[in-house]
């Protein structure tokens, strides 16, 4: 358990807009909403995952829609709040803590205004360990918890209550009427015992995004590169370390609006030891594949994170523009995320990729035969 107010808020922000991978929402637009939140009341309790209830219900809190949107139409505050309480209505039961449904960016930051407004701790857990752009792309759906009911709010006031026979259909209504609501909104859904979260999701996240955002903003004081220091934060959690793809500046972005997501690709041209090469970034509101030189280099769920060469933050799709000098970093993605069933749902072939899923960890063996991987990843390193 700890305490946690504005200075934790903006080394979450930092790391967490890493962990979006390109996606999440805005975390400069996500942390303005909970430090106004938090400043208003008192700082907010961060539970460990082992701390809570197996009784207890947890209810996720998040924002969903397209990012580009959110640049332009800014959140009202209010509407993550309105969900919640939507939804205990409907279960005739208060929540006993929020969590996040992913940890990346502006849906980092959503459960703390929510739990700021309503007295709530917070889970350090969430269901992707990442970003992803549907609502079915999450751990809790991969290990058997409904979706619904589940409650999307507007910042008119309004609510939309869903119930449906999987979470499928969850996404595709839920987003229909995000659209409608002008393309982005809050929602709270995945309903679920305190027993239930500790089963599926996964842990650590919001600390260790603290970790990184702590990390990038001190490299300088430890006397190596904000790129260095990203590398090494996610080192001694789940994820494992860090490894740099590819280093160049974006030489073109073809980018819109389609079905309530960012969809399109970023063009990179290489510098330094990348000089006279290409690589090409296909997002859908996150990064998806990463090619260099049309070879995979990386792909989904594994982590593919374009951040500033010089200061290692992030750069999120609706903010990639000609002539950014940037890096991009991949990151091991949890071994929860990699079973059979998760890579049915998120996996490269997900999102019509016709290519395998290969660890970052068996792309570039000699690397993390040097650097080491967690425990439960040993496995890797055998021949």
């Amino acid at each position: 358990m700890r305490q946690i107010g504005v200075q934790e808020l903006e080394q979450l922000a930092v790391g967490a807009a890493i962990l979006g991978t390109g996606g999440g929402g805005d975390p400069f637009i996500g942390l303005m909403m909970a430090r106004q939140a938090i400043e208003a009341a008192v700082p907010v309790t961060l539970l460990d995952i082992s701390e809570i209830d197996d009784e207890a219900l947890v209810i996720p809190t998040a924002m969903m829609g397209a990012p580009t949107v959110m640049v332009e139409k800014i959140p009202e505050g209010g509407e993550p709040v309105r969900a919640l309480q939507a939804l205990e209505r409907r279960l005739g039961r208060k929540a006993t803590a929020t969590c996040p449904i992913e940890c990346g960016g502006v849906n980092s930051q959503i459960p703390f205004v929510v739990a700021a407004r309503l007295g709530l701790p917070i889970v350090d857990a969430d269901g992707m360990g990442r970003a992803f752009p549907e609502l079915q792309m999450e751990t809790f759906h991969v290990y058997g918890i409904s979706g619904t009911p589940a409650v999307v709010a507007d910042e008119r006031g309004a609510t939309a209550l869903f119930e449906t026979p999987d979470n499928y259909q969850l996404e595709w209504l839920a987003r229909g009427v995000t659209i409608r609501m002008g393309g982005h909104a809050c929602l709270a859904d995945y309903p679920m015992s305190g027993a239930a979260l500790k089963r599926t999701a996964v842990p650590g996240t919001l600390s260790m995004a603290m970790a990184i955002g702590t990390a990038v903003r001190e490299a300088r004081h430890q006397g190596i590169t904000p790129i260095e220091a990203l590398c090494n934060a996610t080192r001694p959690f789940v994820y494992g370390q860090g490894i740099v793809l590819f280093q160049g500046k974006v030489a073109d972005v073809q980018r819109r609006t389609q079905n309530g997501f960012a969809v399109g690709r970023a063009t990179l041209s290489g510098l330094g030891e990348n000089a006279g090469q290409t690589m090409v970034i296909a997002f859908q509101n996150e990064n998806l594949v990463a090619f260099r030189e049309n070879e995979v280099m990386a792909t989904v769920p594994d982590l593919i994170c374009v951040v500033d060469s010089e200061s290692a933050t992030a750069v999120t799709t609706e903010r990639l523009q000609y002539g950014q000098r940037v890096t991009v970093v991949g990151i091991p993605t949890p071994e929860k995320m990699r079973s059979e069933a998760a890579l049915q749902v998120w996996g490269p072939r997900a999102f019509g990729y016709d290519i395998d899923f290969v660890p970052l960890e068996r792309r570039f063996p000699s690397y993390y035969q040097q650097h080491g991987v967690p425990p439960e990843k040993a496995h890797y390193l055998k021949s």
